[in-house]
């Protein structure tokens, strides 16, 4: 519309039943725009709520173990490993030690490396084994690129004939 005085502007904003919003305080002269400000603020709501809504939150999943854990077991913690990564949840690996175990800290060492061995391609290590108490942990969190959420199948289109 121009340059057009504030009472006009006010004016013009109450005859079509909308708001004068100041868009750019600092400017010379002074922004103002005409709009419902409620709408505006309702959809910008309904926006930060679809980003929050799709925001993946990246969760810690525990895999336990023993430092003579049997070579099935460790497949099985192994593949479970594998899957919270590619969901993009971070890993935390214990290995649990008991009684006189504690004096053989490379058994539960050893385990720690096959599983990042089977593990490499799809994670980072994040913090290094390291002796908590009686357990060993190890962190481990996805590459960025694996990262990714199962993809939605495409919707069937049907031509009309």
């Amino acid at each position: 519309m121009g340059i057009v005085p504030t009472h006009e502007a006010l004016r013009i904003a109450r005859d079509r039943g909308l708001d004068l919003v100041e868009v750019a305080a600092q400017a010379r002269p002074p922004v103002c725009r005409i709009m419902d400000y409620s709408r505006w603020k309702y959809e910008q709501a309904k926006r930060a709520k679809e980003a929050r809504r799709k925001q993946k939150t990246q969760d810690v999943k525990e895999v336990k173990m023993r430092p003579t854990i049997d070579q099935h077991d460790f497949d099985v913690r192994a593949r479970s490993a594998e899957k919270f990564l590619r969901e993009g949840d971070k890993v935390k690996a214990t290995i649990m030690f008991r009684g006189r175990e504690m004096a053989h800290l490379k058994n539960g060492q050893r385990v720690l490396e096959r599983l990042l061995e089977r593990v490499k391609d799809i994670c980072v290590v994040e913090r290094a084994p390291k002796i908590e108490g009686r357990n060993m942990t190890m962190m481990l969190s996805p590459r960025p690129q694996t990262a990714t959420s199962t993809p939605k199948p495409p919707a069937e289109t049907r031509e009309q004939a």
